[in-house]
């Protein structure tokens, strides 16, 4: 429940982690059209989604990146301004708390998480960065987060110059209204003030962005292979398990918190479970069980008919179960198979 010591910043909000989830989640494509309709959108031209319900902190301080440095599994003190990284932070034993985006805007850090992650990131930081000099700022609520999906997104956005790399980012105004523009695997996102949510949605959309709904995105997602921690990642979860070493994790940095086991397991051993695809004879319900033989080898996460794919699915599931393999999903007689990702 959000409260005084919240990173919420509205001690008068009282919407829980689980809440959140269930209505961000707990709605269906309305119809076949709609989605064919909105997949266009966000593969052929440039989709719209206000993501302004994201965890959003900042950090200030000389010591900034040396105390992140030691909390999260990427290099924060190799960026520059302009760059950033996505980063898991752990437990001691190298379990995912949470996973966040990291901005290096010169003057602060800009972090950035999924709701249902927010309050462990905002009591990590807090707890440990006594001792350095390190400013903690909420700013879930100050802050408006909307993204540009598809081909066109740097064009609609104004930034057809802005690096490739994912993570790149600059402060520019759209029409009057100042942003920052992110670079995404899949478009562009917008940072502002959350004042300025409704006029930059506006110029957006006047400019060819088409609103689109939170399950075309996922629809995107789950395509792309991407796990979203509280759907597919809890903290069971080892990077290596979940295919994120390659974007989160560096092994070249020093120490940090969980490294031990992360490391361990990449250059010693091999996880007994892997995030798979799983191309589904029918619709099943995240959380059923995914078989192989008599054997429970894993459970259905997200979920979604794709247009271009048909019913798919993204699971954590056992090293027997290789791609290629076909395995029973859930009480309903569907069936799957097991694939690499992406899609």
């Amino acid at each position: 429940m959000v409260g005084l010591n919240s990173p919420f910043g509205n001690p008068c909000c009282e919407i829980s982690g689980p809440e959140i989830s269930a209505c961000l989640f707990s709605g269906e494509v309305s119809s076949t059209a709609a989605s064919t309709s909105g997949y266009r959108i966000v593969t052929e031209a440039c989709g719209l989604l206000d993501r302004s319900e994201r965890g959003k902190l900042a950090l200030t301080g000389s010591e900034t990146k040396s105390f992140l440095q030691g909390q999260v599994s990427n290099d924060i003190e190799s960026l520059t301004p302009g760059e950033g990284c996505y980063a898991a932070f752990l437990t001691p034993k190298g379990k995912m708390l949470g996973d966040l985006r990291v901005l290096d805007a010169g003057d602060e850090l800009l972090l950035d998480t999924e709701r249902s992650a927010l309050q462990e990131l905002f009591n990590m930081i807090r707890r440990f960065r006594i001792g350095f000099d390190v400013e903690l700022h909420k700013r879930t609520v100050e802050r408006g987060l909307v993204s540009l999906i598809g081909p066109a997104a740097t064009e609609i956005a104004g930034v057809p110059d802005l690096p490739a790399a994912e993570h790149a980012h600059r402060p520019l105004e759209l029409d009057g209204v100042p942003v920052r523009a992110i670079r995404t695997d899949v478009g562009v996102d917008l940072l502002c003030r959350s004042e300025d949510t409704e006029a930059l949605i506006g110029v957006l959309t006047e400019r060819g962005a088409e609103p689109v709904g939170e399950e075309i995105a996922e629809c995107l997602r789950i395509e792309r292979g991407r796990p979203r921690y509280g759907l597919d990642l809890d903290e069971s979860v080892i990077p290596q398990e979940a295919g994120l070493n390659d974007r989160a994790v560096s092994f070249t940095k020093g120490c940090y918190v969980g490294q031990e086991t992360v490391a361990r397991l990449f250059y010693r051993g091999k996880p007994n479970r892997r995030l798979r695809g799983l191309r589904l004879t029918a619709s099943a319900s995240p959380g059923a069980e995914v078989v192989l033989g008599d054997r429970t080898v894993g459970h259905l996460a997200s979920t979604a008919v794709s247009p271009r794919l048909g019913p798919i699915g993204l699971a954590l599931i056992r090293r027997e179960a290789e791609p290629g393999a076909t395995v029973r999903v859930g009480d309903d007689g569907a069936s799957a198979t097991v694939v690499e990702l992406p899609f």
